[in-house]
């Protein structure tokens, strides 16, 4: 969805209250957990237009149902590309990244993963990979890239991946979102997304019965932290999971797909859990998120909006290994340094330290 949204008069106030509620002591600390500029985060808590995307971010930061708190009236101006230097951030090194421009690599996942729902019936997978090694910013990068305007994207950016990607909905479930650990919340969650009439109370008989009769184009379902909701969440019991399971290969001709995030096989994750429903044994393709390419690696560096001398990109390449997360700490270092003039080998000293925690 490329359009605008901004918080309803009626909900500024509510909105301005639940910064300090969910723990954040000033608007920058937001907008640095996000990744987005300061004055994106200060347009959304005033009631200015921000980009679909962001608005729906920075609801569900702050614990707020976007589409309750939304105006109603559509904003009509064209979106406006985010900014690409000074305040955006170049490296990302703690939120996820959900705005394309900024995701480099898995080239090869992307392929295989978009080759499975680009025809009929869509096909299940899992997305493996250890604690910071971009799996939720990859999910992310499925649910966007495909609809992001052009002028939003890197130059050349592919994303051309899917024929009809407008016919396409994408539902982003975080199962860490306490809101999502009960039956009824996530089963609610989904209907809204589908535009789907949400009953009171809403338990899984309805939600079979109408997703079944009413799911008639493509939908993809990305399940983040899939072991949080087998681990913590009792009424996520094996009916659930095998209900799930019905609806993707029995009961919507082929328009459900479900793509989950876990740092182990779906089906050893459901064993370690004490679960034995065959949901878990539907996701016929793996993507193992390792390191980055060279070639995709040396692609993220050179995004840097002040280039890195050849020796200081060899060093990242060297200490980086290509893993994501510390080419992204690497260049965040180097281009701090360069901003403040400073033009010595003393930042790769602190450019250690700061990967040190993260390196496996």
């Amino acid at each position: 969805m490329a359009r605008s949204l901004r918080v309803a008069p009626e909900y500024i106030e509510k909105v301005k209250l639940a910064l300090q509620r969910n723990g954040y002591p000033s608007q920058k600390s937001l907008a640095n957990e996000v990744g987005i500029s300061l004055s994106t985060v200060k347009n959304f808590l005033s009631g200015k237009p921000v980009d679909y995307l962001n608005f729906v971010e920075l609801s569900g930061k702050l614990g707020l149902d976007w589409q309750a708190i939304s105006s109603k009236e559509a904003e009509t101006q064209p979106p406006q590309p985010q900014p690409h230097n000074g305040e955006a951030s170049p490296f990302i090194t703690g939120p996820p990244i959900t705005q394309p421009r900024y995701f480099f690599g898995r080239e090869k996942e992307l392929k295989r993963l978009f080759n499975l729902l680009k025809r009929h019936p869509l096909q299940n997978a899992a997305i493996i990979g250890k604690k910071r090694s971009g799996k939720t910013s990859l999910l992310y990068y499925l649910k966007n890239i495909t609809t992001t305007p052009t002028e939003q994207l890197r130059p050349n950016q592919k994303s051309d991946w899917l024929p009809q990607p407008e016919n396409y909905q994408w539902i982003f479930i975080d199962l860490q979102d306490a809101r999502m650990q009960n039956r009824e919340g996530l089963l609610k969650c989904i209907l809204e997304a589908l535009k789907m009439q949400v009953p009171t109370p809403c338990d899984l008989d309805y939600f079979m019965d109408v997703v079944s009769d009413n799911l008639h184009t493509p939908t993809v379902i990305l399940l983040d932290e899939i072991g949080v909701g087998l681990q913590r969440c009792p009424e996520l019991d094996d009916g659930f999971w095998e209900s799930l399971r019905s609806l993707a290969t029995n009961s919507t001709g082929g328009n459900l797909a479900f793509i989950l995030a876990t740092p182990e096989s779906p089906i050893e994750l459901a064993h370690n859990t004490g679960h034995s429903s065959p949901f878990f044994n539907i996701f016929g393709y793996t993507a193992y998120l390792e390191a980055l390419t060279e070639k995709e690696a040396r692609e993220l560096i050179a995004s840097s909006p002040i280039s890195f001398d050849d020796d200081d990109v060899e060093w990242i390449l060297t200490q980086s290994q290509c893993l994501p997360i510390l080419l992204q700490i690497l260049c965040r270092e180097r281009l701090f340094t360069l901003e403040e003039g400073e033009d010595d080998e003393n930042w790769r000293e602190e450019a250690i330290r700061q990967i040190k925690p993260f390196s496996y």
